[in-house]
């Protein structure tokens, strides 16, 4: 993957250090990124993208020497920080209840939360065209899928990481490289016409698709939201299946191949199985043994429905199919 095109100056100024050479600290040649005053919101999702990227696969036309670079600290923090705030705002405004217990919170908060459905739209009305749009989209996720996830895992405790690691063998395949989850959607995109190249259609992500990317990496990158990322998961997992069985519905209606409808076949039984362990296991263990992650846990799981929620609604709104 090369670098995508930047959407405002800060993206400008950031890829354009990208590309040149990393000097020492102290070195009057080392870079210094000044952040304009004046920001869209789409500049930054994309420049907190890149930044993420880093620590995933990197880009071909960046030296891997960048990853922990200082000139990109302060920048990554900046827009880590401000979209927290951002989603901790939307988070105290939903006031979203929590129960005695978080098992209770998270049934309760997948169960109530509401908003559109892409998955019931392609089942039931979605062009070959607009299926295309949405694979493109969720690419920039699911060619990573269990990824961000998994950086939480040595930051967990012994029950549950066991219970953590339960899940994520399944995502990764059970060792069988044919059947990681992100490859099987890989393989879905080539026989669907598409590019299964890692983040190719980053330059056509609508912004709330960027930012669930940037909450997810957000997540499980810092340690101290290591409840987040795993309500985050739960929620996931917890409302994955219906639509899952839905979007296979829609995309055989629509005539696509077999290989991407497998894709969510396969996650209507995993997901359906995921749910329990990550809510009961791994949530409730941790939990149990940090009772001050219970809210965090509720955070994350919240985070990840409203943002789905935001980006149902701007697909749709663009498909004129609200």
């Amino acid at each position: 993957m090369r670098l995508p095109s930047p959407r405002g100056p800060l993206g400008e100024r950031v890829l354009t250090v990208l590309r040149g050479e990393v000097r020492e600290v102290g070195d009057p040649g080392a870079a210094v990124i000044e952040v304009p005053d004046q920001r869209a919101c789409d500049d930054d999702a994309l420049t907190l993208w890149v930044l993420h990227e880093l620590h995933y696969r990197g880009f071909e036309d960046v030296s891997e020497e960048w990853e922990w670079a200082p000139a990109l600290m302060g920048v990554r923090w900046l827009l880590e920080h401000e979209l927290e705030e951002r989603l901790r705002v939307r988070y105290a405004d939903a006031r979203v209840p929590v129960a005695d217990e978080v098992t209770r919170s998270l049934a309760t908060l997948t169960a109530t939360h509401e908003g559109p459905s892409l998955a019931r739209h392609l089942q039931r009305n979605a062009s070959r065209e607009q299926a295309l749009a949405l694979l493109r989209q969720r690419s920039l996720y699911h060619l990573k899928e269990g990824d961000p996830t998994s950086w939480v895992i040595p930051r967990l405790t012994t029950r549950p990481k066991a219970a953590l690691l339960e899940v994520q063998f399944d995502e990764y395949g059970d060792g069988d490289p044919a059947r990681l989850h992100h490859e099987m959607f890989a393989r879905g995109l080539e026989t669907s016409g598409l590019c299964s190249a890692y983040g190719h259609y980053v330059d056509e992500a609508l912004v709330p698709v960027l930012e669930q990317n940037n909450a997810v990496s957000m997540f499980g990158l810092h340690r101290r939201l290591r409840g987040a990322a795993l309500g985050h998961l739960a929620a996931f997992e917890s409302t994955s299946a219906v639509p899952s069985r839905q979007l296979a519905q829609g995309l055989t209606r629509l005539g696509f191949p077999p290989e991407m409808i497998a894709y969510y076949d396969e996650h209507v039984e995993a997901d359906a199985v995921h749910e329990q362990v990550v809510v009961r296991d791994v949530c409730g263990a941790l939990v149990q043994e940090e009772p001050g992650q219970h809210e965090e846990v509720v955070f994350g799981a919240w985070t990840c429905l409203d943002l789905e929620a935001r980006t149902a609604t701007a697909m749709l709104a663009r498909w004129d199919a609200a």
